[in-house]
This record gives C-alpha cells, sequence and structure tokens, in this order.
C-alpha cells in the first residue's frame, strides 16, 4: 500500500539533492507533490519527469531565503491543492566559514536559509492546518554537523542546531493539534550539493566522493533515495505518534571513540 495516497506534500528545496529525492518518493507513494527552487529549468525539468509516470507534480520558484517568498509557496500549494498535509524543508545553504572567518553576511545567509525560511514555512503550513482543524506531518533536514561539526562549518552549525532546536519547540507546541514535527541530522551524503561543495571550497575533483566513501564505515557516502525513503516514513502515518525527534541518520555514531 502506498505510504502517502492522496496526501499534498510541499518539499522547500526540492529540486535537487535530498529534495528531488523526496519528491519522487512521495509521488511514488501516491501524494500530490508541490516543489520549490531558485532555478525554473531544474524544477519543470523534475516535475516533467514525475508527471510522465502519471504523478501530480508541480513547480514553484521561490527563494526560501526570502520570507514573502517562502510564504508564497505555501499559499500556492493552498490555492492549487485547497491545503497542505505535509511540509519538508529540504532547501540547506552549506558555504563554508570559521569563527575568525565568517562575515556578518555569510552568517546572516547560513540564517536565512538555514532557520528563519524554515521558521517561517512552517509557520505558514501548520497556521493552513489549524485552520481546517486537520493533522498534518513535517520533516526538516537538518545534519549531524548540528553537533558540533567541523571548524569550517561554524555558521552552518549555528544556522543548523537552530532548526534542531526548532523541530522540538514546534513538535511540543502543536502535538495536542496532532501535527507531528521530526528531524532528520544527516551525516556525508552524495549530492549535487555536495559535489560543488567538494570542488568549490576543497579543490575536489572527479572520484572525490568514491574515494572518501571507502574511509566510511559502510565503504560510501549515503544517497538520497535512502533519505527519502525515511524522510516519507516519517511524513506518512506508518511512523505512527512520533514527534519531536530529530534522528541521526547516520554511519558513524554520536559519542563513540576509538
Amino acid at each position: 500500500m502506498a505510504l502517502l495516497p492522496g496526501k499534498v506534500v510541499l518539499v522547500s528545496g526540492g529540486t535537487q539533492g535530498v529534495g528531488a529525492a523526496v519528491a519522487r518518493a512521495a509521488a511514488r507513494e501516491g501524494a500530490a507533490v508541490v516543489v520549490t527552487g531558485r532555478r525554473p529549468d531544474v524544477g519543470e525539468a523534475l516535475v516533467a519527469g514525475l508527471t510522465a509516470t502519471g504523478a501530480q507534480a508541480s513547480f514553484v520558484r521561490t527563494d526560501v531565503a526570502d520570507v514573502t517568498s517562502a510564504r508564497a509557496s505555501v499559499a500556492a500549494t493552498v490555492e492549487r491543492h485547497g491545503r497542505v498535509d505535509c511540509l519538508v524543508n529540504a532547501a540547506g545553504l552549506t558555504a563554508r566559514g570559521t569563527l575568525l572567518d565568517t562575515t556578518p553576511e555569510l552568517f546572516d545567509a547560513h540564517v536565512a536559509v538555514n532557520v528563519r525560511g524554515p521558521f517561517f514555512l512552517m509557520q505558514a503550513v501548520v497556521r493552513d492546518m489549524l485552520s481546517r482543524g486537520a493533522p498534518g506531518t513535517v520533516v526538516n533536514v537538518i545534519s549531524s554537523s548540528e553537533h558540533g561539526g567541523q571548524p569550517y562549518l561554524a555558521p552552518y552549525v549555528a544556522a543548523k542546531a537552530g532548526l534542531a532546536g526548532l523541530t522540538r519547540n514546534v513538535a511540543h507546541a502543536h502535538r495536542f493539534d496532532r501535527i507531528r514535527v521530526n528531524g532528520l541530522d544527516i551525516g556525508w551524503t552524495d549530492t549535487e550539493g555536495e559535489d560543488a561543495t567538494q570542488r568549490e571550497f576543497h579543490g575536489a575533483t572527479g572520484g572525490w566522493a568514491e574515494r572518501a566513501g571507502r574511509d566510511l564505515p559502510m565503504g560510501r557516502l549515503g544517497q538520497v533515495d535512502e533519505i527519502a525513503d525515511m524522510v516519507v516514513f516519517l511524513l506518512s502515518d506508518r511512523s505512527g505518534v512520533v514527534t519531536g525527534s530529530v534522528l541521526d541518520w547516520d554511519q558513524n555514531v554520536l559519542g563513540g571513540l576509538d
């Protein structure tokens, strides 16, 4: 049986990487999917692929760092489908910066994309759910780095740690509204964005992901389709009453030392 039959799923940052994988998985499980992002060419291509399989899918051009734009994506989803049942915050910024070299502009950019955008998307979606007296689910894609991370991820860690705390706060605030909110602290994952980041900031060359994976416990980086399956599970009724959980989706064990 499909996990999300008839559900309306809004995926922020759904045009590539984890977000695109979530969109594909949600559509496969019976949902009508709305994906957002800044690149219409990529978003429309993804939607075309989904609709070709018979799925309901649409693209809304959105800059999650712009609160007005983020709110408009929710309004567009409600206008098209009448409601939002599920929200996935998958948009993210991973530009590097240490405590010593991060500028106020870079710090603000991280906050805007990695915590402020998700905050106001949740605000708009929860308001829609409350207006209908309806239950709903939210999954925030966070990062295992929110536990501390590398020195060159200082502003990213600050923002993602904020999103982890926000996930628990919203879950607690709306538990009696039957709105479940959970998060995934994902580990090192093979995505288009990670490839660009490794090349831009770390001088990576072709085959870097395979080489990096050899040093990991499972011998490879995480894959977006694996994360998408977990996200869809958390969005669905199959995950039961679970709310306020920030799950470590990683092959390294938090606190484990050799």
